[in-house]
């Protein structure tokens, strides 16, 4: 999506200097994938030992002043998830952003999820329902093909902000696909306001200049 594919990490002075995407180095990365000598290689480790890289990365990657840290984990509540909040709670996380899409068996998954926040004193910065609804790109309409409407429903029973709904988009699909600005390129895109609108409220919510 960022085209860092065969991207390196390398070691410097203060630690593991991450992937920066752009010239102006204002978005930096770090995964798993960088230390991989082959895309395909699976990483077969038991969780003590992926424990200590997730804290390796928040601790040992020279991240420099920032203003968000985003961490982006896979659905469920394992070790791994506690990992992570473990690893940041001395830097006060600003809080988490739940995603779901309309499906009864995945707002199931994520029912549990905010339960996993709350028991780990994580604030929930609001839930996003993805996939609510396909638009078709001749005619632009809307067809709920997931049905609709349980992202927002869990957040009411929650007592969580639902921050908004993002249709299925094949402009969306592609851009990511090809690594492209979805925003530049898809403007007109239904998709465009409802991630638009739905960053905003993330903005609103949280304040810049974590270090």
């Amino acid at each position: 999506m960022l085209r860092a594919q065969g991207r390196a990490v390398h070691q410097g002075d203060s630690g593991w200097v991450p992937v920066f995407v752009d010239r102006e180095q204002s978005i930096s990365l770090m995964s798993v994938g960088f230390l991989l000598e082959q895309p395909d290689e699976a990483l077969v480790w038991r969780g003590p030992r992926k424990n200590a890289l997730i804290k390796q990365f928040v601790s040992d990657v020279a991240w420099g002043q920032l203003d968000y840290l985003v961490v982006d984990t896979p659905p469920g509540t394992s070790d791994e998830h506690m990992a992570v909040v473990d690893a940041l709670r001395p830097y006060s996380p600003l809080g988490a952003l739940v995603v779901t899409t309309p499906q009864a068996v995945s707002v199931g998954d994520v029912r549990r999820e905010l339960t996993f926040c709350r028991k780990v004193g994580l604030r929930v910065i609001g839930l996003v329902e993805n996939m609510s609804g396909f638009v078709c790109p001749h005619c632009s309409e809307c067809t709920n093909v997931f049905s609709k409407g349980g992202g927002e429903e869990l957040a009411r029973h929650a007592g969580v902000p639902f921050l908004g709904s993002v249709p299925l988009d094949p402009e969306l699909t592609q851009s990511l696909e090809d690594g492209r600005d979805f925003i530049q390129d898809f403007p007109d895109s239904p998709a465009f306001p409802a991630l638009s609108s739905i960053a905003q409220k993330i903005l609103s919510e949280t304040p810049v200049g974590l270090s």
